[in-house]
């Protein structure tokens, strides 16, 4: 495998690359690779959309979303006069 050093790296980008890596429990030059492999190496379109959705929001907890209260339904609409 090949081997890649990046020179002149604002602080501040790799403050927020540190952050990103620890965030999903890696090391920095892991999440890098897994970035450059993100990035490089689109999904295929062979995935269904449902398959894209549930990839995408896989993070969100949906237990921790709100259920709105249940209402009454309301009475059907009487056109009668």
């Amino acid at each position: 495998m090949a081997s890649l050093t990046i020179r002149n790296l604002d602080d501040d980008l790799k403050s927020k690359l540190r952050l990103r890596a620890a965030e999903h429990g890696r090391s920095m030059e892991a999440e890098v690779r897994e970035i450059l492999a993100e990035t490089l190496n689109p999904p295929t379109l062979r995935q269904n959309l449902v398959t894209v959705i549930r990839n995408r929001f896989e993070s969100v907890l949906t237990e921790s979303l709100p259920i709105p209260p249940r209402q009454k339904h309301r009475p059907p609409p009487d056109f009668e006069e």
